[in-house]
C-alpha cells in the first residue's frame, strides 16, 4: 500500500468515526449533555481542579500551579500554530450531514485544543494530586467525545490533540527537576 492510499483510508475512517459520533447528537438530551461538557471543558472544570489542588496542598503547590499555567500557554501556542499551519476545515463545514452542536471557538479543526488541554491538565494535576484522577479521567474522555459528537472535530484531531497534551504534560513532569521544582 502506498502513502496516498494509506492517507485516503485514514481520512475515510476519520469521516466514518465523525459521522457515527455526530449521529449521537440527534438526541436532544445527548446533545445538551455534551454541549455542557464542552463548555465546562472551556475552563470552569479545570479551574475547579486547580482550586482543589490548592485547597488540598496549600501554597506549597502554588509555584507548581503557576508552572502548569505556563505549560498551558505552551500547549496553546502549539495548537494555534498547527491550526493556522494546517487550516483543516471543521467537519460540519465540509459535510452537510454533520450537525453542528456548539459554536466553535476558532476557525480550524486540527488539532483539538480542548482535548490537548484536558489531557495535559489531567496528567499533570493527576501527578500532583492522584485523587483528582477519579474526576478528571472520565471528564477528559467526555470532553474528547464531545468535540466529535458536536461536529467540531474529526477523531484524528482529538487523537493528535491528546498526544500533544500528553507530550507537554510529560515534558513538564520530566523537566520540573531541572527547574528545581518537585511536582
Amino acid at each position: 500500500m502506498n502513502l496516498q492510499n494509506a492517507k485516503i483510508k485514514i481520512l475515510d475512517l476519520d469521516l466514518k468515526g465523525c459521522l457515527y459520533l455526530n449521529h449521537l447528537s440527534q438526541s436532544q438530551r445527548v446533545a445538551l449533555f455534551f454541549k455542557t461538557i464542552s463548555r465546562l471543558g472551556d475552563g470552569p472544570f479545570w479551574y475547579a481542579m486547580l482550586l482543589s489542588v490548592w485547597a488540598m496542598q496549600g501554597w506549597a503547590y502554588g509555584l507548581q500551579l503557576l508552572y502548569l499555567v505556563g505549560a498551558g500557554s505552551i500547549g496553546t501556542l502549539i495548537y494555534k500554530f498547527l491550526k493556522n499551519k494546517t487550516t483543516r476545515p471543521r467537519p460540519y463545514q465540509v459535510h452537510q450531514v454533520i450537525v453542528l452542536g456548539e459554536r466553535p471557538l476558532d476557525h480550524f479543526s486540527f488539532p483539538s485544543g480542548h482535548t490537548l488541554h484536558a489531557v495535559m491538565v489531567t496528567i499533570t494535576l493527576g501527578y500532583i494530586q492522584p485523587l483528582l484522577l477519579i474526576l478528571m479521567l472520565p471528564f477528559t474522555i467526555l470532553v474528547a467525545l464531545s468535540r466529535m459528537i458536536l461536529g467540531l472535530h474529526y477523531p484524528s484531531d482529538v487523537i493528535v490533540g491528546a498526544m500533544i497534551g500528553a507530550s507537554v504534560a510529560s515534558a513538564i513532569i520530566l523537566l520540573a527537576p531541572s527547574f528545581h521544582m518537585a511536582l
